[in-house]
């Protein structure tokens, strides 16, 4: 080859010059790619690519023998964090600066608050482009919001990546100075956090209160009334001038009236007494009040109240609604969904006004625009609420979206159309009555109505409510056409017993609604501390209601004993207060730092103090009132303990293990003696199986109630166990209900196209599976209403042809079918990071420009090959490292001794694990 063909096939081989552009996921990337000129390319950091080491295993060898090192940050030299690229993201960073090679300008498009602006400065950090770098931020993904952010780039923010680390070493100082204390002291593998701790204190102490609560007792009346054809509902409000006691009256602590209750208490035989008097006499109006007011939409979504409200009225998790917003902003749907601002821009204004008028008609349309203002605390105004993205709103219905993504879709389009409608305009109705009560003196009435005179902005939306009794703003209640002195006929009365109820638990809604009241933690991170709260078993979510474990109740007392200012929700939000001081540049972040780890009072010294004055037994003991033992917290969970005397005249400890499944709120004296008595005497049997002989045992677990048939043996070393179903309470088990437990799973009958179909119960519940021939197996599981004992061949039918859901409840897009010789079919699904398709544990992203259309079953076999094919070559390689070493299986046994001590195993724990809530 001739030099002049090598100088122009090494000019050919150059990279063509481009401008990069590095956003956070792939689906991010392939929305916004459309909107780029051609020369731009862009990559996905796949979120952060640079963090505080997790474990031993990513710190780098030069700072393994540092005492700081298992920290993640040098305390001694000006709090600096150590940063470690994680194993997963090596080859996402080298890809990155292959990409970088051939450009001739740097884009760092991150989202664009303090977590997006510290995935910049750590991009660039890493990248050390040689080229010039710009940040580029938009809260919208559209041609026009994109046209804007690349006419308006700007520099990196220093002061907000400062916030951010300050937030990421605090978080990590108290994480990993606090969580191995309660290894120690409590159990393994607990954690403690900022702001997670302070959620967790806010559920026990709901808890506690519930527990100390004591029910108050009262009766009313209700009366079912016509005037004319129309009938109408009153409730006794006074008896003889006296107004009537009602469950606010009552004190939470006693369950009798608050001293100095000016009220009457009706007893039960006084109630009755009146209903009597009260249905024979003439009844009479005595006023009739209507009071006109008018209600104001609502501000639009910021990310607390989009939490609240998805979880309110689509059941949905902060963490579901937070990943599902992310996906629908990506995709171009939404504004950016972390945000504390009510504001829209004029833009968004005339959107929805435009929405109003072709929707609605101009008459439900507000005078003029409405604008609202943040009343949170700590309340960081970015750049505007969240709302549907574009200079026009797509109308739900011409989305194409479906499922989760359409239904919060909708929430935030109604949502935010209604911030521009009209006030809705009410006439509150009230009718007082009188009738007489015999020798119980006269008795008062009031009927309550609600007339809706102008809809406005219900038309659209209506907010939801905490309290699942309260009736919905937007529902009218109408009375019918009364005036004084008229006499309404009384259909009936009922005389009605009530009890006071507890407070309620926290719903995740409620949760979220009080943290941001409190101004404990960021809005954008609550999502992760609910999911943390949940995962580490500090708390259960039964019915939407988060309820704490016998673990949060015994961390809570020793930070609340030993540590009070970091559970103190006062403390917690001066932190914050500060935190966001130090994002705007008006306190300095590492005197803050020094102040609240160093010295006397710092942090560190705290801890070394009081850890010899914590008792680890006293610790682990929870006493609750009014059961005939104490709970403790072992290494296998909580336990019952208690002293009883033996046969033989001695007192001997008796334990007994709790089932998971029980928490502080449902453990009462009747239970734990039962549970005592079961592992004394020996579990009581409910009969006998008619068709074995063998008696039937209800036993309690670790992991809940469940059945036996016969004891263990020799001869019966494993007898036939089954696990009760969700919500079946022990105490109603009949041995018919036992028997059909212990015989599932139940045949119910052949499938329509062929192979039998059972009901049985299985790790993840109760199900119904298809056998289709072959070993392959299709399974669904029951609905909440479905009776495993109790469902047939055509409901089991129904479910069976219900699309099936995959990770993270997600439902395959469609079945691309099974292939030759498979037993598994294969689905497609779109995940955050974009599509993917799936067969049984095996999934692969579809490469780009193939979508959902075009993908074939030939092509998903290949790329699931490929895919597993990858995995088995990593545990080849692994394996071929491993063989490489043997020296490393033959080290002294001498050597591994500490690690066997309690106190080696706690300071190997340190270098090995938590990721302690940062947060």
């Amino acid at each position: 080859m001739t030099a002049g063909a090598i100088k122009r096939e090494a000019v050919y081989r150059l990279p063509v010059a481009h401008t990069l552009v590095i956003v956070e996921s792939p689906t991010k990337a392939r929305t916004i790619r459309g909107f780029l000129p051609k020369d731009f390319k862009v990559e996905a950091s796949m979120g952060h690519v640079r963090d505080l080491p997790n474990n031993a295993s990513e710190i780098p060898a030069a700072h393994k023998g540092e005492k700081w090192a298992n920290l993640g940050v040098n305390t001694a030299n000006n709090f600096e964090p150590l940063y470690v690229v994680p194993k997963d993201k090596k080859k996402v960073v080298k890809e990155l600066k292959d990409a970088l090679k051939g450009a001739d300008q740097l884009l760092l498009a991150t989202d664009e608050d303090r977590e997006g602006e510290s995935i910049s400065w750590h991009l660039l950090q890493l990248l050390n482009p040689k080229v010039p770098v710009k940040r580029m931020v938009f809260h919208e993904i559209t041609k026009e919001a994109i046209g804007r952010a690349l006419e308006q780039t700007r520099e990196l923010d220093m002061e907000l990546v400062h916030a951010q680390e300050t937030r990421r070493i605090l978080d990590r100082l108290v994480g990993y100075t606090l969580s191995p204390l309660l290894w120690k002291k409590v159990a393994w593998g607990l954690s403690a956090g900022r702001v997670q701790s302070v959620a967790v204190r806010l559920l026990v102490q709901r808890e506690r209160a519930r527990r100390a609560f004591k029910s108050g007792s009262y009766w009313d009346l209700k009366a079912q009334l016509n005037q004319g054809s129309a009938g109408f509902e009153a409730k006794l409000t006074h008896l003889k001038g006296e107004r009537i006691a009602g469950g606010s009256d009552f004190d939470e602590a006693t369950g009798a009236l608050k001293a100095g209750s000016k009220v009457r208490l009706l007893a039960e035989s006084e109630a009755r007494q009146l209903r009597e008097a009260v249905l024979a006499a003439p009844w009479k109006v005595a006023a009739v009040e209507e009071k006109p007011t008018t209600r104001k939409p609502v501000a639009p979504f910021t990310t607390s109240t989009l939490q609240q409200e998805a979880n309110r009225k689509l059941r949905l998790s902060a963490r579901e609604t937070m990943r599902t917003a992310q996906g629908l902003y990506e995709r171009g749907f939404i504004t950016y969904m972390r945000t504390d601002s009510v504001h829209l821009s004029d833009q968004a204004i005339n959107a929805a006004r435009s929405c109003v008028s072709d929707k609605y008609g101009k008459e439900y349309l507000s005078p003029s625009a409405r604008q609202f203002s943040t009343k949170a605390r700590n309340a960081q105004e970015a750049h505007e609420a969240i709302r549907p993205a574009g200079e026009s709103f797509r109308d739900p219905s011409a989305t194409g979206l479906d499922g989760r993504d359409l239904a919060l879709y909708e929430l935030i389009w109604k949502r935010t159309v209604a911030s521009q409608m009209a006030d809705a305009k009410l006439t509150m109705l009230s009718v007082d009555l009188e009738v007489d009560g015999g020798s119980l003196g006269p008795a008062a009435f009031r009927s309550t109505g609600k007339r809706i005179d102008f809809p406005g902005f219900f038309r659209a939306y209506v907010e939801g409510s905490d309290d699942p009794d309260a009736a919905l703003e937007g529902q009218e209640v109408l009375l019918p056409s009364l005036k004084t002195g008229d006499s309404p006929a009384c259909k009936g009365v009922e005389a009605l017993g009530h009890q006071t109820q507890p407070p309620a638990r926290y719903s995740e809604a409620a949760l979220v609604k009080m943290l941001e009241k409190e101004g404990i933690g960021r809005p954008s991170t609550y999502a992760s501390i609910i999911g943390t709260i949940v995962d580490r078993g500090y708390a259960t979510l039964q019915n939407n209601a988060l309820t704490p474990s016998f673990t949060a109740f015994a961390v809570t007392a020793l930070l609340e004993e030993h540590f009070p200012d970091l559970v103190d929700t006062s403390f917690t939000a001066r932190m914050e207060n500060t935190l966001d001081e130090i994002s705007h540049g008006q306190v300095q972040w590492l005197p803050y730092l020094e102040s609240f780890y160093k010295g006397d009072q710092g942090l560190e010294a705290q801890v070394q103090q009081r850890e010899g004055d914590i008792d680890p037994t006293a610790s682990r003991t929870i006493e609750l009132e009014g059961l005939p033992c104490v709970v403790r917290i072992g290494r296998f969970g909580a336990y019952l303990e208690t002293k009883r005397v033996a046969d033989d005249g001695t007192e001997e400890l008796l334990k007994a293990t709790l089932p998971n499944e029980i928490t502080p709120a449902d453990l009462d004296a009747d239970k734990a003696e039962l549970i005592l008595k079961q592992k004394a005497d020996g579990p009581e049997s409910l009969g006998e199986d008619p068709e074995t002989g063998d008696l039937v045992y209800l036993l309690f677990g670790q992991y809940g109630p469940y059945v036996q048939r016969g004891q263990v043996s020799d001869e019966n070393p494993k007898p036939k166990r089954a696990s009760l179903p969700k919500g079946t309470k022990p105490e109603d088990l009949t041995l018919e209900d036992a028997l059909g437990l212990l015989r599932l799973p139940r045949h119910l009958g052949e499938h329509p196209d062929g192979g039998k179909i059972e009901a049985g119960l299985g790790r993840f519940g109760p199900y119904v599976v298809h056998h289709k021939g072959k070993g392959e197996k299709d399974y669904r599981s029951l609905k909440v209403e479905d009776d495993v004992l109790m469902v047939g061949l055509s409901r089991a039918v129904e479910l069976l042809a219900q699309p099936k859901r995959g990770r993270g409840g997600r439902t395959a897009l469609k079945d691309l079918g099974t292939p030759e010789g498979a037993d598994e079919a294969i689905q497609l699904f779109d995940g955050p990071y974009g599509l993917y398709v799936k067969q049984g544990k095996v999934n692969a992203s579809l490469p780009e420009g193939t979508t959902a259309d075009t993908v074939t079953l030939e092509q998903a076999v290949e790329l699931l090959a490929a895919k597993a094919a990858a995995g088995k070559s990593k545990g080849r390689k692994a394996a071929g490292t491993a063989a490489k070493k043997p020296a490393a299986a033959k080290k002294p046994a001498a050597k591994k001794a500490p690690a066997t001590t309690k106190t080696g195993r706690l300071r190997a724990s340190a270098v090995r694990v938590i990721r302690a809530a940062d947060s």
